[in-house]
C-alpha cells in the first residue's frame, strides 16, 4: 500500500484505558469505507496497563488493516495527539477517543464530507454519550453537556460559531497541513482545553471548521466518571488548564478577561441553582454551581494538574 492511497488517518490516543481500548477498535473493524482508504493509529501515551498487548492482538487479528501502534512516552494528551500528526500519512487527521464506539460508516461520512467540501479547514462530528447503566444522572442538563462530550446540534451541516463554539475532542478530524502551520497542540495542556485551544489556533489561519451530524459516534460514560470527586476534579483541571491557554495566546490582559468571565458565569450559574432549585430540581442546580464553582477555582490555583 502507498501512502498516497490513504485519504484519512484515524488516530486513537489512549492512556491505561484497557477496559474500553477492545470496543473503540472493533468498532474501527466494523467501519464501511474500503480499508485501503484509511489508517489506524493507536498512540499509547504511557499506558502501564495492557493497552501494547490489546493493541498487538487487534493488529494481528486484522491483517487487512492498516494498523500502526506507537508509544509516546511524553505523558500528556497534547503530546500524544501532536505524535499522530507526525504519524498520519494522509492530510485528513481524524481524532476520537479511546472510549467512543464508531458509527459503521462514520469514516465514510467524514471522508465524504472534506472531498466535498475542499475549503474546510476541519470539522466535528456529532457525540452521543452512552452510560454505563444506560441512562443520564438526574442532575444532567444542557449546561453540563461539556462535562460528557456531548455535541448535538442538530442533523445539518454547518459553521460552529456562537453557541456551536468549536468541535469536542473525542470527535474532530483537521487538515494536516493547517494543523502544522498551527504548531500543533499546546504541550503546556495536559488534560483539557487542547480542542478548544487548537480550534483558535486553525480559525486564524482558515476560519472553514464544520459540524458534520452525519460523522457520529458513541461516547461511552462510566459510573466513575460521574463520580462526585471526578466531576469537582475535572472541572478544577478545565479551570487550570484554561488559565494556561489564554496565556499561551501572550496577550497581557487574556488572564484577566478571563478570569472576570468565570465569576460572571459563577454568578450567572448560581442564578440557575436558585431556577432550579424552585422547580423543585434541587440536584441539577447544585450540580451547574459546583462545575463553575470548581472551575473558578481551578483558575486561580497556581499548581498545574498531572495525570
Amino acid at each position: 500500500m502507498t501512502a498516497n492511497e490513504v485519504k484519512i488517518s484515524l488516530v486513537i490516543c489512549t492512556y491505561n484505558r484497557c477496559r474500553y481500548l477492545p470496543e473503540a477498535l472493533e468498532s474501527v473493524r466494523q467501519q464501511q469505507l474500503p480499508t485501503h482508504l484509511f489508517e489506524l493509529i493507536i498512540v499509547d501515551n504511557n499506558s502501564t496497563d495492557e493497552t501494547a498487548a490489546i493493541s498487538d492482538a487487534f493488529i494481528n487479528a486484522n491483517p487487512a488493516l492498516n494498523i500502526r501502534y506507537c508509544f509516546e512516552a511524553n505523558k500528556g494528551l497534547s503530546f500524544a495527539r501532536n505524535r499522530g500528526i507526525t504519524e498520519a500519512t494522509s492530510n485528513i487527521v481524524n481524532y476520537v477517543d479511546d472510549d467512543a464506539i464508531l458509527d459503521p460508516a462514520y469514516l465514510h461520512q467524514m471522508l465524504h464530507f472534506f472531498e466535498t467540501h475542499p475549503q474546510a479547514a476541519g470539522a466535528g462530528g456529532k457525540v452521543i454519550p452512552k452510560y454505563e447503566d444506560g441512562k443520564a444522572p438526574v442532575w444532567m442538563s444542557k449546561y453540563l453537556h461539556g462535562f460528557i462530550g456531548k455535541a448535538d446540534h442538530g442533523d445539518s451541516i454547518k459553521l460552529f460559531a456562537g453557541n456551536m463554539k468549536y468541535p469536542v475532542g473525542c470527535n474532530m478530524a483537521w487538515r494536516k497541513e493547517l494543523l502544522q502551520q498551527a504548531g500543533g497542540f499546546n504541550t503546556d495542556l495536559q488534560f483539557r482545553s487542547d480542542d478548544k485551544y487548537i480550534y483558535h489556533q486553525v480559525i486564524k489561519i482558515n476560519t472553514a471548521v464544520y459540524y458534520v451530524p452525519a460523522a457520529w459516534l458513541y461516547h461511552y460514560i462510566d459510573a466513575h466518571r460521574l463520580e462526585l470527586n471526578n466531576f469537582k476534579n475535572l472541572f478544577l483541571k478545565t479551570g487550570n488548564e484554561e488559565k494556561i491557554r489564554v496565556r499561551s495566546e501572550g496577550r497581557s490582559m487574556a488572564v484577566v478577561i478571563k478570569g472576570l468571565e468565570f465569576i460572571f458565569k459563577t454568578g450567572a450559574a448560581f442564578l440557575l441553582f436558585l431556577f432550579f432549585a424552585l422547580k423543585g430540581q434541587y440536584l441539577k442546580g447544585r450540580y451547574i454551581l459546583l462545575s463553575q464553582t470548581c472551575t473558578l477555582k481551578g483558575f486561580f490555583k497556581k499548581e498545574v494538574f498531572v495525570r
